[in-house]
């Protein structure tokens, strides 16, 4: 049975309600992996270094410096000394409304583990945060007087205790303690410090706040000298000193850390905006997003830019789609990814690799704008491949590559959802710079915006001058200057932004009405046991909440909510219309976005101008000509524009056409190599005598044709260069429509984000890993009955299977069959894996048990030879 004050981490898990398990499973993933067959084994592997340093990267600022006071704190610690630790001998209101929650937290994800009086951080995570010279700790402490003097002759520690007014001791231990007592004793250490040298105590206040180490010449100035005699600087070395942990700790009046942050930083100031506005800001990007998107893929439409052999698209042919698209390159990277992300574009596959649209980009089109839009944000919101990169260099100093490898970056899709998690805390319509945002995120994870590593930043090595140290970095002398974005983080999240803009998720910096619907909208993380009353209350509810608030969307989620998003921006976005406006300039302005159909055969007669509120179109001869290349004809052109235009044909336009229509076909062109086809022989006369088809070298054949020695292709452009309106022509004479062919991909499925670490557990999982974990456990603790044994007999091995005779199994099966009570037996399965089970027979025959199986809560049915043996559970056991 656990006792009322938990010895170890394992039997306080047990205290623990399900829901408090599940809340520490999900802020802990990698404790899942493989699911423990008890909490012993839970307790274990959450102790290993691996799993450690990542729970202690997740924490915030105050949580993080509440572990390190505890690093330097005694073990166990009463909570009143890790509160004069954190708010100094002063106190400070903030500090003791916030420790409750931050010891918490630390409880929730079992770093720290025992009750008030008796608190201790987790070896492990002890072993990390506690200050060492090759590791100093943030809080700028050294080691302990215990430490600093281990290597110390007693001779020499007697005589500290005499230059200190100290009286002499028997041995160094209670030298040692009486030492450490006098820097402890606040009225006696101000008493020795008040006879100190002003040059003494001024260098005490260059190491009081860290880096605690300086160095010493052999013949060490008076006031230093001083300093050393009591004991207030010890050796750390051949010529380097140490400040005590204790001396210092008097000099800070108590507090461990310079200056304790335990509120996050406000998001201020504030804009706020009329929602409304915000709203229909976010609705024009959001079909701004779509037509960029669009227009990437007719860009590719007949087959896209080649693949480098190292993978993405090369630098030249970016700058071409920036150019394409009308945007800087970085921007066109982000199109291009999320294209990429969405499944819309990829590689074909083939021998000269190539990128083009996918067939999914087909059915995408063919969207209503609001399902469409749903479909790119659900791409984005998990994506770990992060455009933001490209351009920068890899660790082998090579340039990444947009739509190339390595673009991954795990801690993408966290960035996001916590940056428009922040955002959604503000009223609607409200914005706030974006340095508060990047305050927020960096008090939220000190330790991953300050370094990439693995485990906490070292600080820089003792100083080499003679007693000298660096004046301490802190919270405070950051906050005074711009808030630092060279970390990975910092820049996540600056690209969150302005990718949120782009794709209408935001307006104007505010998050719109439908973006909020993108966020989770429950912070439910396991099993949904009844409210907890008890004195884990409170730990297990905060599990909840470092579980949900600060886990990304999964692909299903972001589907999920994108859907609830796009229904709320469909009304906003503008409805296609069906007519255009002719101009007499041989313009055509469209008043919103066209209907698909009238779009595409527009874009075929004429070209696209400006593009903006309202679209403007020119009609030119060549654009002309390319409908007529089509297959259309004169008549069919002018009904197209009399059908779809809310003012009559202009006569300039009605001219255009039935000129190019006139033109069009005089000439035929066809393989010979190539030759020009034409019943007036005076047209081919005047084309001979053109000096601009010298680079042609045609000749006449007969009075109505000319060859030529170029391809057919290379003709059609040279004549239609010099101003005619040549058309292509089968072998039979026919003419040729020149209707462009897609060209889409195999079917390419979008690319899978990488996580950062394992994948948060669903509930299905969590409810089913916490009743693994419980069985196992009552199997593994339930106490057993002694059974007789002979007197020669060793005794059984603690957590070995228990062995029974086959005679002796089956008797005492079916006397639990009769009994109806649960029975402790070892069991070996077909694979050779043993195990320890808790089961409640109910029927025995054939040479099998059938029984309730507590350790995976189901009916299962034992062959009678697989088992070891068996033993009774004391009454009392479950």
């Amino acid at each position: 049975m656990t006792t009322a004050t938990p010895r170890t981490l394992a039997e306080e898990l047990r205290t623990r309600s399900d829901r408090g398990l599940a809340g520490l499973l999900r802020a802990r993933p990698d404790l899942l992996n493989p699911v423990p067959g008890d909490l012993t084994q839970l307790a274990t592997r959450a102790g290993t270094r691996a799993s450690v340093v990542r729970a202690v990267e997740r924490l915030d600022t105050f949580a993080l410096q509440t572990a390190e006071a505890l690093a330097i704190a005694p073990d166990p610690c009463p909570y009143p000394t890790l509160a004069a630790l954190m708010a100094g001998d002063a106190g400070n209101a903030a500090v003791a409304a916030a420790l409750p929650r931050a010891v918490a937290a630390l409880r929730a994800q079992a770093l720290v583990w025992g009750p008030d009086d008796r608190l201790r951080l987790v070896r492990t995570a002890r072993e990390l945060l506690t200050p060492s010279p090759a590791r100093p700790s943030p809080t700028g402490l050294g080691p302990t007087v215990a430490e600093a003097t281990a290597g110390m002759s007693p001779g020499r520690i007697q005589e500290i205790l005499a230059a200190a007014g100290l009286p002499a001791t028997h041995d160094p231990v209670s030298a040692v303690a009486a030492l450490t007592g006098l820097f402890c004793d606040r009225v006696r250490m101000a008493a020795l410090l008040d006879t100190a040298p002003a040059e003494a105590v001024a260098v005490l206040d260059k190491l009081l706040w860290g880096p605690p180490y300086g160095a010493v010449t052999d013949r060490p100035a008076a006031h230093l000298q001083w300093l050393l005699d009591r004991g207030l600087l010890l050796p750390a070395g051949a010529r380097n000193v140490v400040l005590p942990r204790e001396a210092a700790l008097h000099l800070r009046a108590g507090r461990a850390h310079h200056t304790p942050e335990p509120v996050p930083p406000a998001l201020d100031p504030a804009t706020a905006r009329d929602p409304q506005l915000v709203d229909n800001a976010a609705a024009s990007q959001a079909f701004t997003a779509l037509a960029t998107v669009e227009e990437l893929l007719k860009e590719w439409d007949l087959g896209g830019p080649p693949v480098l052999r190292a993978g993405g698209l090369s630098v030249r042919d970016l700058k071409r789609t920036a150019v394409a698209l009308d945007t800087t390159e970085p921007l066109a990277a982000f199109w291009l990814e999320l294209a990429y992300a969405a499944g819309l574009i990829a590689s074909d596959g083939e021998a000269d690799e190539r990128y083009a649209a996918t067939p999914a980009a087909e059915d995408w089109l063919q969207l209503p704008d609001h399902q469409r839009w749903a479909a790119l944000v659900a791409a984005w919101l998990p994506a770990t491949r992060t455009p933001g990169v490209v351009g920068t260099a890899d660790a082998k100093g090579r340039a990444l590559a947009a739509l190339g490898p390595h673009l991954d970056r795990s801690p993408a899709p966290e960035v996001r959802h916590r940056v428009l998690t922040l955002l959604a805390t503000l009223p609607p319509g409200t914005s706030v710079p974006e340095r508060a945002l990047l305050s927020r995120l960096r008090w939220e994870r000190p330790l991953r915006a300050a370094t990439p590593a693995t485990q906490p930043p070292a600080a820089s090595p003792p100083p080499q001058g003679p007693a000298q140290a660096a004046p301490p970095s802190t919270a405070a002398d950051s906050a005074a200057g711009p808030a630092p974005t060279d970390d990975l983080r910092s820049r996540l999240a600056q690209w969150t932004l302005v990718e949120a803009e782009l794709l209408g998720v935001t307006g104007r910096g505010a998050l719109a009405t439908h973006g909020r619907t993108l966020l989770r909208t429950t912070g439910d993380t396991g099993p949904s046991a009844e409210t907890d009353t008890g004195p884990r209350a409170e730990t297990d509810a905060d599990a909840s909440t470092i579980a949900g608030a600060l886990t990304p969307l999964t692909p299903a989620e972001a589907t999920a909510t994108a859907v609830r998003a796009a229904a709320l921006l469909a009304p906003l976005l503008p409805e296609p219309v069906d007519h255009v406006l002719l101009q007499a300039d041989l313009t055509a302005v469209a008043p919103g976005p066209l209907r698909r159909p009238l779009a595409e055969a527009l874009a075929v007669l004429a070209d696209i101008e400006s593009k903006g509120g309202a679209t403007v179109y020119r009609f030119t001869p060549a654009s002309v000509r390319r409908a007529l290349d089509a297959g259309r004809s004169a008549a069919e052109l002018q009904e197209f524009l009399t059908t779809h235009s809310r003012t009559p044909v202009p006569q300039p336009l009605a001219y255009l056409i039935d000129d190019v229509a006139r033109k069009h076909g005089q000439l035929r062109v066809s393989a010979a190599s190539a030759y020009v086809r034409c019943d007036d022989d005076a047209l081919l006369s005047e084309i001979l005598a053109d000096r601009r088809a010298a680079a042609l070298r045609l000749r006449r054949l007969a009075p109505t044709v000319l060859a030529a020695q170029t391809a057919p292709e290379q003709l059609l452009d040279g004549l239609r260069a010099m101003g005619y309106a040549p058309a292509a022509e089968s072998a039979a004479g026919d003419v040729l429509v020149a209707r462009a062919d897609s060209y889409r991909t195999p079917p390419r499925t979008a690319p899978t984000p990488v996580p950062d670490g394992p994948p948060p557990p669903d509930r299905t999982l969590l409810e089913a890993a916490v009743r693994a974990i419980r069985a196992g456990d009552l199997a593994a603790t339930a106490e057993r009955k002694p059974a007789a044994a002979p007197a020669d007999t060793a005794p059984p091995t603690p957590g070995a299977l228990p062995r029974t005779t086959s005679a002796e199994t089956l008797a005492t099966m079916q006397a639990a069959v009769l009994t109806s009570s649960p029975v402790w037996i070892g069991y070996v399965n077909a694979d050779g894996a043993a195990s320890q089970r808790v089961i409640a027979p109910v029927r025995v025959e054939g040479g099998y048990v059938t029984a309730y199986d507590h350790t995976s809560d189901e009916v299962r049915t034992y062959p009678l030879h697989r088992i070891t043996g068996v033993s009774e559970l004391a009454d009392d056991a479950v």
